[in-house]
């Protein structure tokens, strides 16, 4: 007998704070009784997806979400390759994870990253957790970059936003891809990391343009601007992935009867 149920796979986006939005999308899939098989985040979306395939509950992880403040990543230093060290991050990372590997996980789940001496991108699916998602959320100028295997990795959203294409490949039948960008078009007095994180969603928009038909389906939740590394609205975020989501279920699941 053949395959009764498609194999459905979950790209998340990068977006700094509003990548929170993914645990209101995962929460809306859950309640829906929507299975999902594989995962692949680039930057935030690694660091949801890898603690969804942990095992986390979406309880435990809207709560960690909530709690989440500077104080744990924000570990300055005086390298000529970033103004934040990274090493926070890292330990609350493999702590959130309880130290698993990538073999280790309930769900398959992949990471993306951009090695800054080839300029390709570098898809992360075995070893340290803490040190695939590290890398990935490794903000260019911000972040020091991550040194492995010969190569310096910063944030994957520099080269796929959306990681839609890894997905696929990890053998998904329909891919729900999540976009927590959103394009301010007005400046004022932004920080280096709004700087630095609008010129990537500059930087993004033509290639995500030319991703986006890769998908079967585009969720984007962000409604409106909010600083890339503010934590303080982080329950209205997950919200606004919950509502997306919810206004794209209908069509999630016509695209399901359609592939039976």
């Amino acid at each position: 007998m053949g395959q009764k149920e498609p194999v459905i796979g979950l790209a998340l986006g990068s977006g700094g704070a509003r990548g929170f939005a993914h645990i209101g999308v995962l929460r809306t899939l859950e309640e829906a009784g929507i299975e999902v098989t594989y995962l692949a985040g680039s930057s935030i979306g690694a660091l949801v997806a890898t603690m969804y395939g942990v095992g986390h509950t979406i309880d435990t992880l809207e709560t960690f979400a909530k709690l989440f403040k500077r104080k744990f990543y924000l570990d300055f230093t005086v390298s000529r390759q970033g103004l934040i060290a990274g090493e926070k991050i890292e330990s609350l990372v493999r702590l959130l994870a309880k130290s698993k590997t990538f073999a280790e996980l309930s769900y398959p789940v992949q990471v993306v990253a951009t090695d800054l001496l080839t300029g390709d991108k570098v898809v992360i699916k075995d070893g340290d957790i803490a040190k695939a998602v590290r890398a990935s959320m490794s903000i260019p100028g911000v972040f020091v970059p991550v040194q492995r295997e010969g190569q310096l990795l910063v944030d994957g959203g520099v080269v796929e936003r959306v990681p839609i294409s890894v997905v696929r490949e990890m053998g998904a039948d329909l891919v729900i891809a999540v976009d927590v960008s959103f394009f301010r078009s007005n400046l004022v007095n932004p920080s280096i990391h709004e700087i630095v994180m609008q010129t990537m969603d500059i930087m993004g928009r033509e290639l995500a343009k030319k991703q986006e038909s890769q998908g079967d389906i585009l969720i984007r939740p962000i409604i409106k601007h909010s600083a890339p590394l503010d934590f303080s609205e982080t329950h209205l975020l997950i919200e606004q992935g919950a509502q997306a989501c919810k206004e794209q279920l209908p069509q999630i699941k016509k695209m399901i009867d359609h592939w039976r």
